[in-house]
Formats: structure tokens, C-alpha cells, sequence
């Protein structure tokens, strides 16, 4: 695939290099790189120049991408090019950094962000992630359909220790997806048993995750919708 990738800081160098070594074909564009930094991602193509002017995305071909990944530390360069990228350019796939939890809000389609990956949130999931037993954990959040990817630990006092998955009354438009244990990954069939330490994951609109979380472990602390509110803030 062709990649053009917006802002070629430590993050946006990273990227790009993890990209060429599977096989694709990057552009970097950023207005401050140096000789050096081009030399430290010499396979990539470069463009020394402002994202946000449409002369310098026309002067990339950008239509010519699959995606546009913006990984600059500034929301609203990543913001203006991602909507730049799909309204004058028609580009498939949009991908933006969100530096500022704050501003996760404005990171939808209306600005032509078709991804945004949160940084601080991944954090935070991860961080969650290693230390929350029986705790539901949003993972990642698609931008389309209000569907997220959520992870509970299977706790030992959870009712459905030992039983077949599919005997778990799961709510509404939410679907388990994947069983890690023992460091791999079991399809959830139906007559599989989930079994203590059992990381299950599902995905999962927002408003059934209160639902999931209790039923999977009644003894979950069930969020107020304070908090659900600070979330989307």
C-alpha cells in the first residue's frame, strides 16, 4: 500500500519505519524536517513542506494514497489534514493522533478522521489492562457506529467461571470476540468454558457496557453516569 504519513517526529519516524519493513510505500511529510532526520528514514519519500497547504499535498499526489496517517504532536494540523485528505483529495483511509484527550470529540468522519488513536488512552486501557481484574476496559473505540472493543478478567467470583459461552446472556449488539489464555488466542465457541484469569474480549456499544460488566461480574463497581459523561468530554 501506498502510506502517506503527516509529521515526521519520533512518532511519525517510527511509524514509518515499522511500515517499510512490511513492505509498504511511505511519504513523509513535515514542514521542519532536517537532512538528518530524512537520513534516518532514508527509504521513505520526502516532502519538506506545511501539510496544511493544498499545494504542498497536490505537489504528493496525495490522491494517489491508500492512507493518510497524521501523526503530528498538534491536534489541529492532524485535524485540518485529515479533512483536507478526504474532501480534496478522496482518500480512502484517514488515520489521526489525538495528542489532547480533550479534543478526542472533534476526531469523527465530520472532520474526515476515520481512526483516531489517543495516545493518552491507549495509555491508560493498557495501564487498566495489566492491573483490573473484573473490570471492563475499553481497549479502542471506532469512530464508526459507537462500537467500542472492550477486555474483562474473568474473576473467580464471577457466576460464569466454568460455564460454556454460550450460556453467557450477553446484552444487545455485543459480541465476544476472542478468549486469551494461557498467551494465545481461543475462539469463543459456544460449548467453550471460561475459566478464572480468562481474558475475554468483546465488542460493544457503549450504552450495554454497565449491562456487561455486571453480569459478567456482579461484583464490579458499576460506573455513574458522571463518569461516563467525563469520559466523552
Amino acid at each position: 500500500m501506498r502510506i502517506a504519513i503527516i509529521g515526521a517526529g519520533s512518532v511519525g519516524r517510527s511509524i514509518a519505519r515499522e511500515l517499510i519493513h512490511n513492505g509498504h510505500d511511505i511519504l513523509l511529510i513535515d514542514r521542519d524536517a532536517t537532512e538528518e532526520e530524512t537520513a534516518r528514514v532514508a527509504a521513505a519519500d520526502w516532502i519538506v513542506g506545511d501539510a496544511c497547504e493544498l499545494s504542498v499535498l497536490a505537489e504528493a499526489d496525495l490522491e494517489s494514497y491508500d492512507h493518510v496517517v497524521c501523526a503530528t504532536g498538534d491536534d489541529k494540523v492532524n485535524l485540518v489534514v485529515s479533512f483536507l485528505a478526504k474532501t480534496e483529495f478522496a482518500v480512502a483511509r484517514t488515520v489521526a493522533r489525538v495528542n489532547n484527550p480533550r479534543n478526542e470529540w472533534l476526531f469523527t468522519d465530520a472532520w474526515g478522521v476515520d481512526v483516531a488513536v489517543s495516545t493518552p488512552r491507549l495509555m491508560t486501557a493498557l495501564v487498566e489492562e495489566a492491573v483490573a481484574v473484573g473490570d471492563l476496559v475499553r481497549l479502542f473505540e471506532f469512530q464508526q457506529g459507537n462500537v467500542h472493543m472492550v477486555e474483562l478478567t474473568m474473576p473467580d467470583s464471577s457466576p460464569y467461571v466454568g460455564e460454556a459461552v454460550g450460556n453467557v446472556p450477553l446484552p444487545a449488539d455485543t459480541v465476544m470476540i476472542a478468549i486469551l489464555r494461557d498467551a494465545r488466542a481461543v475462539m469463543p465457541m459456544p460449548d467453550e468454558q471460561l475459566a478464572v484469569g480468562d481474558e475475554v474480549i468483546f465488542l460493544c456499544p457503549q450504552e450495554a457496557q454497565e449491562e456487561l460488566a455486571l453480569t459478567l461480574n456482579p461484583d464490579a463497581h458499576p460506573r455513574s453516569s458522571e463518569d461516563t459523561d467525563e469520559d466523552e468530554r
